[in-house]
């Protein structure tokens, strides 16, 4: 008797596999290439892996592919016009699928993903940049709406003489003379007797 496959998936693999991955850069383990980065006179190295690289960008994907084999066993890449802290954000995006950076250089990202053809830090980049939009529009239609509030109460008459209008209106029962009442009121009537 046959048995039914069953599907054996690890939701914490690919995060494992991640972090694994992480540690061994940064301890400079296995690492096949180092990509130079230079902008304005700064220059810095970074050693990572072929495969990760390929993997999450076309850009170095393209470059390994069309490598030549006498290149020997470790390449060398050079980015110029790359900032070192942008180079070292993507690095860390790429290997671990997250990075803290200032609100200022999200455009920064963007670029540097588009230069570097990285599909899944241009999306994250153009999702923030798009609640980071929607949050001013927000605030700044509050504060319109709080503007327009605050014209219209001073444009508006007093609510005072309003409420006093209100407490005696000329019709109500206190402001006219009653049924069989003179206008003079209870005094005049006792006179005539």
């Amino acid at each position: 008797m046959e048995s039914n496959p069953v599907l054996l998936e690890s939701k914490s693999s690919p995060i494992n596999l991640l972090n694994e991955m992480q540690q061994l850069r940064l301890l400079g383990h296995l690492c096949d290439v180092t990509v130079s980065v230079e902008y304005q006179g700064v220059r810095a190295e970074f050693p990572a892996h072929k495969a990760v690289l390929a993997a999450t960008s076309k850009f170095f994907k393209e470059v390994f592919l069309n490598e030549k084999p006498v290149d020997g066993p470790r390449s060398n890449v050079f980015l110029n016009e790359v900032q070192v802290a942008d180079f070292a954000s993507f690095l860390e995006f790429v290997y671990t699928a997250r990075v803290e950076v200032e609100e200022d250089r999200v455009q920064r990202m963007l670029e540097i993903a588009e230069k570097l053809k990285c599909l899944d830090l241009s999306e994250t980049c153009f999702q923030l940049k798009k609640q980071m939009l929607e949050s001013v529009l927000l605030e700044l239609q509050n504060f319109s709406e709080s503007q327009n509030s605050e014209e219209e109460s001073a444009a508006r008459p007093s609510v005072a003489p309003a409420a006093e209008a209100e407490r005696d209106p000329p019709d109500s029962p206190a402001a006219r003379p009653g049924r069989g009442a003179s206008p003079e009121g209870p005094a005049a009537r006792s006179k005539e007797k």
